[in-house]
């Protein structure tokens, strides 16, 4: 079976850590934590480890380009592994989908978001596949601003974990079943 590039999208630095725009980044550190991969080797202008899920061979990855070039890292970094785009499943926040649902889809488009719109670009179709996890949309003021701030107090907050949790369970499906058919388990609930 062919090996399966699971990328998370965030921003590096400390200071974006708790933002609503790299809870792909903490999905996939839950997911390496839970699957004993380290995440520790600098590569393809992101952090990347490799190992198995479900029984399946993967990579994990996460982009340290920023959000908006995220597919400087994605790109170089199936050709190296030889994964093609159908391989590819990508995490990422979702301001069309209200906080805490999570959403498996397969192609599209990037609906503006930058760091789907940069993978789409380098890699030359919208083939790939994504984890949609929903953070909803601000009720006022700046979309950036609402991706770039963390998750807000109460119950924000007290719903994360089990949020990354159902979004690691996600990804798992994903890589046992396929994604597609996962699609039926994942986006059910």
């Amino acid at each position: 079976m062919e090996r399966i590039l699971l990328v998370g999208l965030g921003n590096p630095e400390p200071k974006y850590l708790g933002n609503r725009h790299n809870i792909g980044f903490m999905v996939i550190d839950e997911l390496a934590r839970e699957a004993g991969i380290q995440l520790s080797r600098s590569k393809f202008n992101g952090l990347y480890g490799t190992g198995h899920v479900e029984g399946r061979s993967v990579v994990l990855l996460k982009p340290q380009t920023f959000m908006n070039l995220s597919g400087r890292s994605v790109a170089p970094a199936s050709r190296f592994f030889g994964v093609a785009p159908d391989s590819i499943l990508v995490a990422h926040d979702e301001l069309d989908l209200a906080y805490g649902t999570v959403r498996l889809k397969v192609g599209g488009g990037h609906a503006g978001h930058n760091g789907l719109r940069s993978i789409q670009a380098e890699l030359g179709t919208n083939g790939f596949h994504r984890l949609r996890i929903g953070i909803g949309r601000p009720p006022k003021g700046s979309v950036s601003s609402f991706v770039l701030s963390d998750f807000s107090a109460g119950e924000e907050q007290d719903w994360l974990p089990d949020l990354i949790e159902r979004s690691v369970s996600a990804l798992r499906t994903a890589v046992k079943e396929g994604t597609r058919p996962a699609m039926n388990t994942v986006n059910g609930t």
